[in-house]
């Protein structure tokens, strides 16, 4: 399979889809006094303003260093602006917080990027910014956001449908297919502007070389750069090549003297204004777009063709098509071998959209935290203040690779737990890079010295949940499957380097040293009844259920991956018990915290609850039915009985403890009591009390929806929780989709929609469950029902729910899409999937960033079709159940 052998060749990766939707409004590209990234670099100066770390494009490609950028501009002639970028709001100017306001389609990609598909819906009337800015400025956060398809500019189908596609001849010459289909029943003109730049790392004073592109053809743009191999970029049809240079229009912005006379906006201002004098009559600079000057009939079609190559070619486009349909065939081959066993068209659907999203969110992410504080040598020195400037603690900071990012447009960043998440779904198609993924954060130039991991770059100190090494383990047995070789060198120095995130955790987030873990927010955002990052005035501090359960399940991942590699060399074995005990002390002071023997799972109401432990050391539960309170379901490990025998020193210690340390081994499910086939359970559940969380998780009152399981029982709908504390009253209520407060964000909200990441580990969490107890171990589902089913039947019927965001119900619509008829019934939107970044708890309605398809591009991995034991054991093709 040729998209298979192309996976073995590192150079295919050189060239991909690794621009960024967005730069402005970036920390990274904030140099102000006072941290105010959002307005220090907006969308209007972008059009003007050489970035400093990266670039932004649509549906831009670059090499893997980014030095050399390719992308499209359009006008309809009617815009303020040629739409080189894609337009949204930022945190201040949207009622949720920032928001892209475009629509746009990833609809394609191999692993390789040697073919790679997407779609622009571009208006043919001027795009409206202003209302859209308005109109959210003055919502409040009680309603909804207003979108671009709510300003009735495609009402009259007056757009223009702008399929790009890509297509490698080999690693270096890249063909480019712009497909434009006018969608209206009136004539309307469009310029197309292919674009082609170096980003700008002569400027900063570290390196004065200064490539340059030239032209004396109409049709070829001849690139010029001592370490590209692309040499030539060719069009079919163009009527000129326009020249400027990646330089700030400083006259503009600031009002001083610009490095050269042709700024980089000086394309746009010569195609929109007719100014000649902005461009370079000796046709040569740093950037230069094709001029294309188009008519299109109404309905009409047309189709425009480019290469970007290493090479000189007389007759480039000779070959054009039957190279695209080679590409287009093989990515087809490629995934219908993924997709063998799916069984409806429409989950396929999905699924290779979810696919292509995910590889067109990497991007290139280069940031220097110490350069970036200090400044660069030919810039004026920054203000006092920037010295204690966000990230000041993280000088070791230097990231310059291709990174899986949540959201390129809304979040332009890595998240860390974010991505722990997309490589279980990278895993399946690619999984050299998803293992390359987890590695990168435990370099050196990642990890913090203490052995934090980075969160995200608007603030690196904050804290995830440390789900790395439970995506190692994953990545690892799933690899292991598709290669049929374990890759214990990657297991082996993820270890060692999770050795030392975990001993940070140890020290710095135990407050007491009780094994009760914080942790703040730990991603979950505004879950809490107050900011749970806050300094409580009396000196109370939160005892976390989810902190706690965080560290309980990160000890048995540890603990897992010791005992895999004990199987090959026996002084893991060691390791292994650490973590076996580590786990259990956790599990002790999950139920015994203190003199008083506080547990945070309350006997009265059998759920897990945050308490606030005063500084007297007393306890108070913090009774909010939330997420948190089912997160002690994800420690949990099964360990065969074979396995055991084959290391022989840890079965010794794991007796002894049994033995002679009876009140932990009995706070757990009994470890002693072989479950069905001889395997062996640690969690911190016992079967009385994971029914009970399960009796509340599977109410449709409380948190089961249709669509998954919310993050806020739904019986605050009507009944909000009060609580009053130090002389505050504070008031939580079922939130199913947007945030109605500012709280950690005015676009996060746990208050009640569906995540797929807590999500998709409750599935797994019952699957590992069903895999020790017997099929007789039956929960009613849904509660109230009547009805009984197994652990394994219950992790099917959430994957269902999951599944249902996306494909077509009964009535053909697609609950993502919400209220909008055009979304659900018109056949030129109704089959292009969004992947938001959550879900609206009662209806679907997808929410918040709409191309987060990093963590809800799981719903890839969740349609891979599950087997039965039976047919399990009647195939050695299937995965193992450590795999799946």
């Amino acid at each position: 399979m040729k998209e298979k052998e192309r996976l073995s060749d590192v150079t295919w990766k050189k060239w991909g889809p690794y621009v960024s939707n967005r730069e402005w409004g970036l920390v990274r590209e904030d140099y102000s006094a006072d941290g105010d990234a959002w307005n220090y670099t907006n969308h209007d100066i972008a059009e003007a303003k050489t970035y400093r770390w990266g670039e932004e494009g649509i549906c831009g490609i670059c090499d893997d260093l980014q030095k050399l950028v390719f992308s499209f501009g359009f006008w309809n002639k009617k815009d303020k602006m040629v739409k080189e970028r894609f337009f949204g709001l930022t945190n201040g100017q949207g009622n949720h917080g920032e928001d892209v306001k475009e629509y746009f389609y990833y609809l394609d990609s191999t692993p390789t990027h040697s073919y790679m598909k997407m779609l622009y819906k571009y208006p043919q009337n001027a795009f409206p910014y202003e209302d859209l800015i308005k109109t959210n400025t003055t919502r409040t956060k009680e309603e909804t956001e207003y979108e671009l398809i709510d300003t009735g500019i495609f009402d009259q189908n007056e757009y223009f449908d702008l399929f790009i596609e890509y297509a490698k001849e080999s690693p270096s010459d890249i063909l480019v297919k712009l497909t434009i289909i006018n969608k209206s029943e009136n004539e309307a003109p469009l310029v197309i502007l292919p674009t082609v730049w170096f980003r700008n790392t002569w400027n900063w004073g570290y390196d004065e070389y200064k490539p340059q592109m030239s032209s004396d053809d109409a049709n070829v743009i001849n690139v010029h750069h001592k370490d590209l191999e692309i040499r030539n970029i060719y069009a079919k049809e163009s009527e000129k090549v326009l020249f400027c240079d990646n330089e700030t229009h400083n006259e503009r912005l600031y009002q001083c003297p610009s490095r050269s006379r042709f700024k980089k906006d000086g394309i746009n201002d010569f195609v929109m204004n007719g100014n000649s004098q902005a461009i370079n009559p000796k046709d040569f600079g740093t950037k230069a777009s094709f001029f294309i000057n188009e008519n299109f009939k109404p309905k009409e079609t047309k189709t425009f063709e480019f290469r970007i190559s290493d090479k000189s070619l007389k007759k480039p486009f000779k070959d054009f098509d039957d190279i695209f349909t080679s590409r287009q065939n093989e990515a087809d081959e490629f995934y219908a071998e993924i997709q063998n066993g799916i069984k409806t068209d429409d989950e396929k659907l999905v699924q290779r959209q979810a696919f292509a999203g995910m590889l067109w969110n990497k991007m290139f992410y280069h940031y220097n935290v110490e350069k970036w504080l200090k400044g660069d040598p030919t810039e004026l020195s920054p203000p006092k203040s920037r010295e204690k400037i966000r990230n000041y603690e993280w000088k070791h900071l230097n990231n310059e690779h291709i990174i899986s990012m949540p959201d390129k447009w809304e979040y332009p960043w890595y998240a860390t737990w974010d991505l722990a998440f997309h490589t279980i779904s990278f895993s399946l198609i690619d999984p050299d890079f998803a293992k390359h993924q987890l590695k990168l954060f435990l370099f050196e130039w990642y990890m913090h010295p203490n052995g934090q991991l980075p969160a995200y770059e608007w603030n690196f100190s904050d804290v995830n949940p440390p789900v790395h090494a439970w995506a190692v383990f994953r990545v690892f047995k799933i690899d292991e499957y598709l290669k049929d070789k374990p890759d214990l060198e990657f297991l082996e120095s993820a270890f060692q380097k999770l050795l030392m995130n975990f001993t940070w955790w140890v020290n710095k987030k135990d407050n007491n040293g009780n094994n009760i873990f914080e942790g703040g927010f730990l991603g979950l955002d505004n879950i809490g009844i107050f900011d749970r990052n806050a300094k409580l005035p009396n000196g109370e501090h939160l005892e976390q259920s989810d902190g706690t359960s965080w560290m309980a399940m990160f000890a048995l991942n540890m603990m897992r991956i010791a005992l895999e590699l004990a199987l090959y060399n026996n002084v893991y074995e060691e390791m292994a018990m650490k973590f076996f005990e580590h786990f259990l002390s956790i599990a002790n002071s999950l139920d015994n915290m203190g003199d008083e023997c506080f547990s945070l799972w309350d006997e009265e109401d059998e759920f897990f609850y945050d308490a606030l432990a005063s500084s007297d050391g007393n306890h108070m539960y913090l009774k909010l039915r939330t997420i948190v309170g089912l997160i002690p379901m994800f420690a949990v490990e099964v360990i065969d009985d074979e396995m055991i025998e084959k290391l022989p020193n840890f079965k010794k210690r794991m007796n002894w403890v049994l033995e002679n340390k009876p009140e932990l081994a009995a706070l757990v499910s009994h470890w002693e009591v072989k479950g069905e086939d001889s395997k062996h359970l640690l969690s911190l559940l016992r079967g009385h009390r994971l029914k009970r969380l399960l009796s509340r998780m599977l109410d449709p009152n409380q948190f089961l929806s249709e669509f998954g399981v919310r993050a806020l029982s739904k019986e605050y709908e009507k009944n909000s929780f009060n609580l009053h504390l130090n002389g505050t009253d504070y008031t939580v209520k079922y939130t199913p989709a947007e945030s109605d407060s500012g709280l950690f964000g005015g676009n996060s909200n746990w208050r009640g929609p569906i995540w797929f990441p807590v999500n998709f580990l409750i599935i797994e969490s019952l699957q590992r469950f069903f895999f020790y107890y017997s099929p007789d171990f039956l929960v009613e589902y849904p509660t109230g029902s009547g009805n009984y089913s197994s652990l394994d039947q219950i992790a099917d019927g959430l994957s269902k729910r999951l599944s249902k965001l996306f494909l077509k119900d009964e009535n053909g619509n697609r609950p993502f899409n919400g209220q909008y008829p055009k979304f659900q019934n018109d056949p030129d939107f109704r089959d292009y999937i969004l992947f938001y970044e959550y879900f609206h708890g009662d209806n679907g309605r997808g929410v918040g960033a709409s191309h987060q398809t990093g963590w809800t591009g799981l719903i890839a991995k969740i349609l891979m079709p599950r087997f039965s034991k039976k047919e399990i054991a009647e195939s050695e093709t299937e995965m193992p159940e450590d795999a799946k």
